[in-house]
């Protein structure tokens, strides 16, 4: 693997690994923008822009857009988050300079009128139909309660208050911040000619001006508030607790993902054989997150509501657990092998390799290879995940939950 990077005179940084043997090429753009750079007046624009950026530019439509991916066999997609937009696609080498001179297009759409109002009635159908999935719509609520005004607890579609008041003015003001060449990364990886790719962006997107797209970062603890929202629709009781944790950019983030593996991993946690292997809960899970500046650990639980009473004390025994007795030795070598064998299967495409790429390069404009991260993994001990729950606690955690009940006590 070989790895180069070039910075544009506008600031549009560009990053390629090339891996000769491999047999397909994956590009995307990644643009340092998401829900956390939103204000509450325009709450979910990042998410509406990502739907927009496919409604064509001044010399094409929507349909030539997808004609264009599809005459090329691209495997595409774009998606959105607190902290990033990514656009991205996997296709044969031979077409790696056309699938970049579209992404490289579409970088500066046209954000019509007529196409504005029409994305908007999907934008907010969307919002209804996850607010009929209580696995994310518990997820957003808890976010918000746990984060309180930091923007982390901003949600990233948006209400259907904030969509249905957005100007495309608005939209249009936020694409020329937070979309300018600066705040952008566009990545490639496998088989690839760097320079050619280099110099295809530059001859597009080299003429782009510049901006100011800072983005304001501090560490919170958290609310640890507890709240209970009642729902006579549905018929299970779904639990969302948030806990602090380290950062993206702190090297412990490896030994934070591990922690989550052994409190939640969908077979052989702490929560597995305590919770969803005897059937008290249907569903039982933990992952790390790790963001720019701050981060968390999140936990989504789903039961009968009669039972609700019995997961928490469960909970509340793992938690107690971990706080007095820490981890085993054994539990850190499966959650190592599980990381390094996800690690690897990703990395094996290079569609899988792109994202850490540029996460890694848009997070702490660091070129990171997959034995890097290996080594990182492999060096964590037993302590290290130890003083970890010393430090962040993650039985002290923000908690909401809904449920068809009323529940004048909260759970924890």
């Amino acid at each position: 693997m070989i790895f180069k990077h070039r910075q544009l005179d506008n600031g549009l940084t560009i990053i390629g690994e090339n891996h000769p043997q491999a047999q397909t090429t994956a590009m995307g753009f990644f643009v340092r923008t998401g829900s956390r750079d939103e204000t509450p007046e325009i709450s979910g624009v990042s998410h509406f822009l990502e739907h927009m950026i496919f409604k064509g530019t001044d010399s094409l439509n929507w349909q030539q857009v997808n004609e264009a991916f599809d005459g090329i066999g691209a495997k595409f997609n774009a998606f959105t988050g607190e902290e990033n937009t990514v656009y991205y696609a996997a296709v044969l080498p031979e077409f790696l300079p056309d699938v970049a001179r579209l992404w490289s297009q579409l970088m500066r759409p046209s954000l019509r009128e007529d196409d504005f109002n029409i994305e908007k009635n999907v934008i907010l159908q969307e919002i209804a139909m996850y607010k009929d999935m209580p696995q994310f719509d518990v997820l957003d609520q808890a976010r918000a309660l746990h984060f309180g005004s930091h923007p982390c607890g901003n949600s990233t579609l948006g209400t259907e208050q904030t969509i249905g008041d957005l100007k495309v003015e608005q939209m249009r003001d936020y694409f020329s911040r937070r979309y300018a060449p600066n705040n952008l990364v566009a990545a490639c990886c496998g088989n690839l000619e760097f320079d050619r790719f280099c110099d295809l962006i530059e001859s597009i997107c080299g003429h782009w001006k510049p901006a100011q797209a800072d983005r304001s970062l501090s560490f919170f603890e958290g609310t640890r508030q507890r709240r209970h929202l009642q729902k006579d629709t549905l018929a299970r009781h779904h639990i969302c607790l948030i806990s602090p944790m380290v950062s993206m950019q702190d090297p412990r983030r490896f030994a934070a993902s591990l922690l989550g593996m052994i409190i939640g991993d969908d077979s052989g946690s702490r929560y597995f054989w305590s919770l969803v292997d005897p059937a008290v809960a249907e569903a039982a899970s933990m992952q790390a997150e790790t963001m720019d500046g701050i981060g968390a650990m999140y936990s989504y639980i789903c039961c009968e509501p009669a039972v609700a009473p019995r997961v928490a004390e469960i909970i509340k025994g793992i938690f107690s657990d971990l706080s007095c007795n820490g981890v085993q030795e054994k539990e850190v070598t499966a959650a190592k092998n599980k990381v390094l064998s996800a690690l690897t299967l990703k990395s094996e495409q290079p569609m899988g390799r792109l994202f850490g790429l540029g996460f890694n390069w848009v997070y702490s404009r660091l070129y990171r290879t997959l034995a890097d991260d290996i080594a990182a993994v492999r060096a964590i001990t037993v302590d290290d995940v130890n003083q970890l729950i010393a430090e962040f606690s993650p039985g002290q955690f923000s908690c909401l939950s809904m449920g068809p009940d009323v529940q004048e006590n909260p759970l924890f």
